[in-house]
């Protein structure tokens, strides 16, 4: 164990604090995390697979930091800490049901998991319920929280500008929901998307096309671009997975990510290095990230309330 690195995650709305250690099974990703704090972050909760929260972490190396260490989520002690490249922070604190490998990182201390617990119900009824944004502080144990979005430097001016302007709304939307998602989930659609003038189902699209957007189209530019794949096959990689997509969400009424988007694929050929296809894909995937992290906080996940597992009997 690394005594060392020594974290607290902190929910200041809920009054909630626990310590835990980084640890040497996945020493990259952890170090990674070490380098970035301290941070804040809109918390977030598994929606399918159990007890686990997760948010995402402000850090571009996670995107493609090596993993050697993996295991069943389903597996490990409660309190155990995972970082992804999905950019997410992860904490199990009770049972799983999704058989995931994951990459753990560390442990929160024994004597935290009654809190851990507790913040993990309070952010379930957040998400489920009251849609009261609960913000997570990441920091070293025994410092200051704060907050910085990491910028990745571009050689090009014309996508420098680009990326100036998605880090500057990537930092806008951090912790404060996005204009156009509030406007999306009351209703207000200009384009009219929603047959027969529903909401849900827009919403339900909505969410389906922007995590993925995220996760596999950006994250796994980024991945192919440190593998080697050449720059041709990246630019034509980027046109076939981003543009529609992102064309289909403008028209639900992210205008912003349609806006981003648009000139991202005006000024692909201008992409001749690696180094700055990597930045500015690794910028777009932290933007995507950050509005499905909203998405999902926003959703009317109560809408389904009557709808609920059935147990068969024993």
């Amino acid at each position: 164990m690394n005594e060392t690195k020594r974290v607290e995650i902190t929910w200041p709305g809920l009054g909630i604090t626990v310590a835990a250690q980084l640890d040497e099974r996945n020493p990259a990703l952890a170090q990674c995390l070490w380098d970035a704090l301290p941070y804040r972050s809109l918390q977030g909760h598994a929606l399918v697979a159990g007890y686990h929260l997760y948010h995402v972490a402000p850090v571009h190396s996670l995107l493609h930091a090596p993993a050697e260490y993996r295991v069943d989520r389903r597996t490990v002690p409660d309190g155990t800490l995972f970082c992804s490249r999905l950019q997410h922070l992860g904490i199990k604190y009770g049972e799983l049901t999704e058989p995931m490998t994951a990459t753990p990182v560390g442990q929160v201390a024994e004597e935290d998991l009654d809190a851990l617990i507790q913040a993990g119900r309070d952010v379930w009824n957040a998400v489920y319920t009251t849609k009261e944004p609960v913000i997570a502080e990441v920091r070293r144990a025994g410092q200051d929280s704060g907050h910085v979005l990491p910028r990745l430097p571009i050689g090009d001016p014309q996508l420098n500008e680009l990326v100036k302007d998605v880090h500057a709304e990537t930092e806008r939307i951090w912790l404060d929901p996005p204009r156009e998602l509030v406007a999306l989930h009351e209703g207000r659609i200009p384009s009219g998307a929603g047959s027969y003038e529903t909401v849900l189902t827009t919403l339900l699209f909505v969410n389906g096309e922007t995590r993925p957007l995220g996760y596999s189209c950006y994250g796994g530019l980024v991945r192919a671009a440190l593998d080697g794949m050449p720059m041709p096959w990246l630019r034509q990689m980027t046109r076939q997975l981003a543009a529609t997509p992102a064309e289909f969400l403008g028209y639900c009424g992210l205008d912003t990510l349609w806006d981003f988007t648009q000139r991202l694929l005006s000024g692909l050929e201008r992409l001749d290095s690696h180094e700055d296809f990597i930045s500015v894909m690794a910028h777009m995937a932290l933007y995507c990230n950050c509005l499905g992290g909203w998405n999902l906080h926003l959703f009317p996940w109560q809408a389904g309330e009557s709808l609920r597992v059935v147990r068969e009997p024993a």
